[in-house]
């Protein structure tokens, strides 16, 4: 099994984590198959997804060994701790939670909490976050991961929320260890008509502009 720091190495090695927010389990786990085949390698099922435990789980049955599959809107320790004995490679909260941090490194698990001021992106950090998520960055843009990396250098921050393949690039550049992508990757058009190719493509479109950031560093 492996260990945390090797799982979070796994994480920023592609720059990706993708979103899968669905209205069932048997889509999360159609959309969790095409993004895995479009080459990103971490990927989160959101709490609010129906059954979201039982698709970790059967997804989890089929995937290569090297994909991780986390969960996502955890909103308390137990959830945590439920989704981590369920099968969960990682954890992502929309919010603060420390005694999630806590239970999520009690299992050896990446965590990855919700920010948006200094002060709580400073306290998630001093926490033992893996990674602090930038959520909504939407609504700020790459401009402020810059700011926020200026004083904290040292902390690996993922925009969540409005990241699109035309601003991916520019969020890795102002210091984004990897990008979160929800709407912009699961095509919904695609999804209804279960062209699963399309999400697959888009996911390494998104690949490719973490590709395009990091080489104009």
């Amino acid at each position: 099994m492996a260990s945390r720091l090797e799982d979070l190495q796994k994480i920023l090695d592609v720059g990706i984590i993708a979103i899968v927010r669905v209205a069932t389990t048997q889509e999360a786990i159609d959309v969790c198959g095409a993004v895995a085949r479009g080459g990103v390698k971490a990927i989160e099922v959101t709490m609010t997804v129906p059954g979201a435990i039982q698709a970790i789980q059967e997804f989890k049955k089929t995937a290569s060994k090297d994909l991780l599959l986390g969960a996502g809107t955890v909103l308390d320790p137990e959830t945590a701790r439920t989704v981590i004995l369920a099968g969960a490679d990682f954890i992502v909260s929309p919010n603060l939670n420390l005694d999630v941090i806590k239970m999520a490194h009690r299992y050896d698990k990446v965590v990855v909490p919700g920010c948006f001021t200094p002060t709580e992106i400073l306290a998630a950090w001093d926490a033992g976050a893996d990674i602090v998520k930038v959520f909504p960055a939407g609504v700020v843009g790459p401009q402020y991961l810059k700011d926020i990396k200026g004083p904290f250098p040292q902390i690996r921050l993922t925009p969540t929320g409005g990241v699109t393949l035309e601003n991916t690039a520019e969020f890795i550049r102002a210091g984004a260890a990897c990008v979160s992508v929800a709407t912009a990757l699961v095509d919904k058009q695609a999804l209804a008509e279960k062209k699963f190719d399309v999400i697959s493509e888009k996911a390494r479109q998104f690949i490719e502009a973490v590709k395009a950031g990091r080489a104009k560093k």
